[in-house]
């Protein structure tokens, strides 16, 4: 059996918004539950905002982060039984494997198949090489609305770059985050390059 399928409850509802808040407080994490609702809204108003499917960025915003209910000490395990690459900076740091999760989530439990909406929930923490709008929309909502007690220090230059351009907000949070960065993931380089920031 997948053993991603060993996450699966029976849901009440046939609606998405509803089956994630079930599953998420299924598993206690109603925390997670509250920021995935708010980083889905603000992807929807930045996709609005830079004429894109407000509707993926919703949903891409509210499954990015459904693979918490993975326990971090597990995620190597489930990555390799997957047959998928595990990365040295992902074996330094599992939790950024939840990125990649989540894609495999959104597919075997809640059966989300567009391309653009699992791509834009599997780089939201690390962005990509080439990544899309979409991507970048998702990876600039969940900045904005991160997942802490406190503001985010980096909101107000943020949302002035965002006057400007999707871009130029990644560029924003990106030099706020190679502040305090723990491991410097291959795909954030990659991003790095496209954005000219290396």
């Amino acid at each position: 059996m997948n053993k991603i399928m060993a996450y699966q409850i029976p849901f009440r509802s046939k609606e998405l918004k509803q089956q994630v808040e079930e599953f998420l407080n299924y598993y206690g994490k109603e925390k997670v539950n509250e920021h995935s609702y708010q980083v889905a809204d603000e992807a929807r108003k930045l996709a609005e905002k830079f004429n894109l499917s407000a509707e993926k960025a919703y949903v891409a915003g509210l499954l990015h982060d459904i693979s918490v209910v993975i326990p971090n000490e597990e995620r190597i395990a489930l990555q390799r039984s997957l047959n998928k690459e595990v990365l040295k900076e992902e074996e330094i740091l599992p939790m950024i494997l939840h990125q990649k999760q989540s894609v495999f989530v959104a597919e075997e439990l809640f059966g989300i198949q567009d391309a653009e909406i699992l791509s834009a929930i599997e780089c939201h923490t690390t962005l990509r090489k080439n990544a899309s709008d979409l991507d970048k929309v998702v990876f600039i909502a969940d900045k904005v609305k991160w997942d802490r007690d406190d503001s985010a220090p980096y909101l107000e230059e943020l949302n002035q770059a965002l006057t400007q351009s999707l871009d130029e907000g990644c560029r924003v949070y990106i030099r706020w985050a190679l502040l305090d960065i723990i491991v410097l993931h291959p795909w954030l380089k990659d991003a790095m390059d496209d954005l000219a920031l290396s």
